[in-house]
């Protein structure tokens, strides 16, 4: 009873604390990918803006840039885990008799496509806000 109430527990803080050091490696690799980006579009940014593009449309770009990955890398991640879960449920039941079956639920999908946006958004401003900032004429003459 008790006993096992707190080792379930502990598995759950484990591996919440494992999923959220996993999303902010995976935010930074995001910001990192974004900054480069900026980098070697700099003279595209400043045509955009010399042509008429607002800084808030540079900004909503890269954020919908920043979005884009993260939902790419958690629609990738949610299917391999899905196979690993329900393969290794299967594996259990043929294999120790033991009847696991592998859940779905609604908040568990929710939460798989909030925290990619979120952390899209989160990891994503400051390079969204970099690109925004740069004056058309500094960026133009960049090389």
């Amino acid at each position: 009873g008790k006993e096992v109430a707190r080792v379930m527990l502990v598995f759950r803080l484990l591996m919440g604390a494992i999923t959220g050091i996993s999303l902010v490696v995976g935010g930074v690799g995001i910001m990192n990918v974004l900054l480069a980006s900026v980098t070697e579009r700099t003279r595209e940014i400043g045509i955009a803006k010399a042509v008429g593009a607002r800084a808030r449309d540079v900004l909503r770009q890269y954020l919908a840039e920043s979005v884009a990955i993260a939902m790419t890398g958690a629609v990738l991640g949610g299917a391999l885990g899905l196979a690993v879960a329900y393969g290794v449920a299967a594996l259990m039941r043929s294999q120790a008799d033991v009847p696991v079956r592998a859940g779905l639920s609604l908040s568990t999908v929710l939460v798989a496509l909030g925290a990619p946006i979120l952390v899209g958004i989160t990891f994503g401003l400051y390079p969204a806000l970099r690109a925004s900032r740069l004056s058309p004429i500094d960026a133009i003459r960049h090389e």
